[in-house]
């Protein structure tokens, strides 16, 4: 997949650099900046703001106080000489500007006594802003800034009164604020337009393809309801279309670009980009002819000179890459301003850009010469504007560089092309080290090398990017062709040395497949906006990785001045001081991060195989697959042996056999469920394809801990055949005469022999083990039954939804005219015999009561038997995953409880079940962000599934298929389950339920018993002990 050429970095200057160890020991006066406090509690800095509006004269100074669970600056600090006749009008005037105040009053301020105080609240939103403000002698001290961070405007005042860092801890008051999401909407920083598109760019530039569409979506949603954002509108439309692109959402990008489309622009450079960004779009999916059309449109030109000017300079914002990527420290927290390129050189680079996709096109369509010399044009057109001294041209060098050297390979001159790739990763390491951009370079000359027979050099920079990604919790799904290589390697060589199963469990784990990459975007966005003290711990760990990134940035820049220059390495030493300062604070707030489920389901951590093989009990083995572009490999690990293989089966051949195994279990055909006699064939030889190589160690395995990939996702491993005899012994029962071509009763299924639980990763799997049971004190509540919207009341055999007769991109209302029985709740209630149990249906079901019920923390076990939509309603919308409700009051209830009102639920439950139709199975190709996608159909385990982990469940029981009434199925599974499965784990009580439906004729077919998949630890017990 080709992604969008960075457009731009950052402005270069020589402002000092803070952070060494003994800076706090000085008056704060003396400082450029310093820390609010001296405990623990929120970190907040205030820093030197020489060009506040507010100052006046020599002895005015000002500081701007940011703390790191905050994306803007949330407070202000002032002492200013009060021999200035205009100096309350002049504060007035520069906070009139955000906020609207009342009259001055009186307070206090601990340690200082009595204060003045002025209440305000932002122009933006209802969020209280307090200004406080102490005379002594001749200075006037003001601290203003966000009320809910009272503390840090107190620790502040106190602070530049006394001239000494005064002792205390900032703490965030979100309890007291009068509207706790609009406060934490300002500490995300969504209020910001040009702040989030600028943060969509720089996720962009990183490869977080799936982050950046997120914030391109959320300002795309702004500007439908702000007239000021309406005009760029384009922009966020082109921007959110390629990044669904990137991710192989290419039916949604489509339905983006058209919509783009519809909204005209003559902005000259906006044109451009719309251009180059199709462009993309059309290579991402090798429609080059097309791809080279759109470049070949005439655009209009640009008539001004480009200008030269002396300093390396930063595109602005709204066309920015990253938020303030590697500004020293005054820059990065608002005391200087920083020069954007005009509109004329920002289109000369996405000319040049322009000129590099030609380049690539002809080389992908077997042109090399024309190619290189398109490409070294584009080159010498980059580095025209201001003479190169953009850092931002970084990036778009490298690219080109990279370009070239295809073409030179393709022309014969591999040195020539190792060369060049060289060239391009010394470049970025210059400007970028430790980032996305330069792991693409590593991975592109690793390939390279590895085409050319130079393994061992190829496995030693694979090893890099592994690394880098892994301690820096990337991914590095954005370079899967380039990283392919690394795992055909590593399998090769492993008979010879088994160590290496280590590394490939490593870069098994980094390599993110696109639904899982959308599904933490959308719940890292819900999360960052919340109020909670995860909320603000997030908000925290993203501000320092950030941070961290910047810092290493100047320490390889600040590096290489020395070794250039010869200059003293005190700079280097401060910004290392700085940098381990700042990466101790992150580990102190990942530490405390990883006690939150919220922060669980977004993580990208890693794990160890030592850690793994600690996690595991005895009897129990893990099994992962992945996806590497056509490739399939395996992982296993028990006990006895510890191997990965690559499946003889391509990707498209296992969505082949699995769709041929589905079409068996549940078809819909013209609206109607059909069940086939099922394909014994298909599971045998999947089995075979899968497990083969393992089979003789599966044998002895109590507890399969299943990781699906690709079209396993769609398809529970549970319902595999282990053994020919199975096969054999079912074709010769259904040749007799009268035969029942459904039974297939005695087969030796893989759920038959032992438990299976599936993982949506290592690192979830090893901390829902780690997590302490469910401390509810009431047993079971299940939701269903919804009430009709008619007057007509028909139950549904199935729970299968069907898009027909949508309108759209909503669903059609006669979908809440089909409601659940409420049977199976009456039946797992039954059988728990708990008298605290609860049963909600009818109009008490709705989505309104679910989010707004204080105590389904009580609950040990959360059921909903419902229609669940995952898929999209037609093709280009986006799906929405969602349990269908019952509508609650007019204007506050849309009748699904949908996957974000899901995730901030506040639940402790060891078990959720979802015995709704494709909780846990198979959404469309054009499914979007919140249900998980992958090229060719997503799966709702990355979305519903995941959103109840984050909310607090340990264990999801989710169905593949709709649940099935028919001979009682679902309700038998249900009883057999609560009532056999009393001292039993879950993997346990679930496979004993199910082996009671396979050796039943009647419902012995797949259909009836394989259906629902445990999400989580089954090894945990099913009900708390009484």
């Amino acid at each position: 997949m080709l992604a969008s050429i960075p457009l731009v970095a950052s402005l270069l200057c020589g402002t000092a650099l803070p952070g060494v160890a003994h800076a706090q020991m000085m008056a704060p006066s003396l400082l450029d900046s310093f820390r609010l406090g001296t405990g623990g509690g929120v970190l907040c800095q205030a820093q030197n703001s020489s060009r506040d509006p507010a100052l006046k004269g020599m002895f005015d100074r000002a500081w701007t106080v940011v703390c790191r669970d905050a994306a803007r600056p949330i407070a202000k600090l002032y002492a200013l000489r009060t021999d200035q006749p205009d100096l309350m009008a002049r504060l007035a005037d520069a906070r009139a500007k955000e906020v609207d105040c009342g009259a001055e009053g009186q307070g206090t301020v601990a340690g200082l006594g009595a204060v003045a105080v002025t209440r305000c609240r932002l122009k933006t939103a209802e969020v209280d802003y307090t200004a406080y403000s102490y005379r002594e002698g001749r200075t006037l001290y003001v601290a203003e800034g966000l009320a809910g961070y009272d503390s840090a405007l107190a620790l502040g005042l106190r602070t530049i009164v006394e001239d000494r860092i005064a002792d205390g801890m900032v703490t965030v008051a979100t309890t007291s604020v009068a509207n706790p999401a609009a406060f934490a909407r300002v500490q995300a920083g969504t209020l910001d337009p040009d702040q989030a598109l600028a943060e969509g760019y720089r996720r962009n530039a990183s490869g977080d393809y799936a982050e950046a569409a997120e914030f391109f979506a959320t300002l795309q949603q702004r500007a439908g309801q702000d007239d000021a954002q309406r005009e760029r509108s384009g922009e966020y439309l082109i921007n959110q279309a390629l990044q669904k692109s990137n991710l192989g959402e290419f039916a949604e990008a489509d339905r983006l670009f058209a919509e783009a489309e519809r909204i005209p622009t003559s902005d000259r450079v906006e044109s451009r980009l719309r251009r180059n960004f199709m462009a993309l779009h059309l290579l991402n999916q090798q429609k080059l002819p097309e791809a080279l059309a759109v470049l070949d449109k005439p655009m209009a030109q640009m008539d001004d000179p480009i200008p030269v000017r002396g300093s390396a300079i930063e595109i602005g914002a709204d066309v920015a890459a990253e938020i303030n990527s590697g500004l020293p420290v005054a820059q990065r927290l608002g005391a200087t301003e920083s020069t954007a390129l005009t509109p004329v050189e920002r289109a000369a680079i996405l000319d040049a850009q322009a000129g590099q996709l030609r380049g690539t096109i002809w080389r992908l369509q077997g042109r090399p010469a024309e190619a290189r010399t398109a490409l070294e044009q584009a080159l010498t057109d980059a580095v025209a504007v201001r003479e190169g001294r953009i850092v931002s041209i970084t990036r778009l060098r490298a690219q080109i560089l990279a370009e070239i050297a295809l073409s030179e390979e393709a022309g014969g001159n591999v040195a020539g092309g190792e060369a060049r790739l060289r060239e391009a990763l010394t470049l970025l390491q210059t400007q970028y080290p430790e980032t996305s951009a330069v792991n693409g370079a590593r991975a592109r000359l690793a390939a390279y090398l590895a085409r050319h027979a130079q393994a061992d050099a190829a496995m030693a920079l694979y090893a890099e990017v592994i690394r880098s990604a892994s301690s820096n919790g990337g991914s590095i799904t954005g370079i899967a062709n380039q990283i392919a290589p690394y795992y055909a390697l590593l399998v090769e060589r492993m008979p010879a040395n088994p160590a290496l199963a280590d590394d490939f469990f490593l870069a098994s784990q980094v390599f993110v497949r696109p639904g899982v990459a959308d599904t933490q975007a959308v719940l890292a966005r819900e999360l960052s906006e919340g109020g909670s003290e995860a909320a603000r711990l997030f908000r925290q760990s993203v501000t320092l990785s950030r941070d961290i990134e910047r810092n290493r940035i100047e320490l390889a820049q600040a590096a290489m001045r020395t070794e250039q220059e010869g200059a003293a390495p005190v700079d280097v030493d401060a910004i290392r001081t700085s940098l381990i300062q700042l990466e101790a604070q992150q580990a102190a707030t990942q530490a405390l991060l990883g006690n939150y489920p919220q922060f669980r389901a977004v993580a990208a951590s890693t794990l160890t195989l030592a850690d793994l093989r600690a996690t595991l009990k005895p009897g129990e083995a893990y099994m992962k697959l992945l996806t590497v572009g056509g490739a399939l490999y395996a992982f296993y690990n028990s006990p006895t042996l510890t191997t990965a293989y690559r499946l003889p089966i391509s990707s498209a051949e296992l969505d082949t056999k699995v769709d041929s195994i589905r079409e068996t279990i549940a078809s819909e055909v013209n609206g109607q469920l059909l069940t086939y006699p099922f394909d014994m064939d298909s599971a045998r030889s999947l089995f075979v394809s899968l497990m083969g190589p393992v089979s003789a160690d599966l044998a002895n395995v109590t507890h399969l801990v299943f990781e699906p990939d690709g079209g396993m996702l769609r398809l529970p491993v549970n319902l595999l055949v282990e053994d020919d005899a199975s096969v054999q012994r079912v074709a010769a029962r259904t040749a007799q005469p009268g035969a029942d071509p459904f039974d297939v009763s005695g087969v030796s299924w893989l759920g038959r022999n032992r438990s299976v639980s599936t993982a949506v990763s290592a690192r979830a799997f090893r901390d829902t083990r780690m997590v302490r049971q469910s401390a509810a004190t009431r047993q079971y509540i299940g939701f269903g039954q919804n009430a009709p919207v008619s007057g007509t009341v028909q139950l549904a055999a199935t729970r299968s939804m069907s898009g027909a007769g949508s309108t759209g991109c909503d669903w059609p209302l006669a979908a809440w005219d089909r409601p659940i029985s409420a049977a199976e709740l009456r039946t797992a209630s039954n059988a728990l015999g708990d008298a605290s149990s609860a049963i909600v249906t009818g109009a008490q079901f709705t989505d309104t009561d679910v989010t707004s019920r204080g105590d389904l923390n009580t609950y040990r076990i959360l059921h909903f038997a419902t229609h669940g939509f995952v898929t999209a309603p037609r093709i280009g919308c986006p799906a929405r995953p969602a349990l269908l409700t019952s509508f609650g009051p007019a204007g506050s209830s849309d009748g699904l409880l949908s996957f974000g009102e899901i995730f901030d639920l506040k639940i402790d439950a060891d078990l959720v079940i979802l015995s709704a139709c494709n909780t846990a199975g198979t959404a469309s190709i054009a499914a979007t962000r919140e249900a998980g996608v992958t090229t060719g159909g997503g799966t709702a385990m990355d979305g519903l599934v995941r959103a109840f982990i984050g909310a607090g469940g340990r264990s999801v029981l989710a169905s593949h298929w709709p649940a099935p009434d028919d001979f009682d199925a679902t309700q038998k599974l249900m009883s057999s389950l609560f009532e056999d499965g009393r001292g039993e784990s879950i993997g346990q009580a679930v496979r004993g339920a199910s082996i009671k439906l396979m050796n039943d004729p009647l419902t012995s077919h797949p259909y009836y018993w394989a259906g629902f998949a445990l999400v989580g630890d089954g090894a945990q017990p099913l009900l708390a002990a009484r």
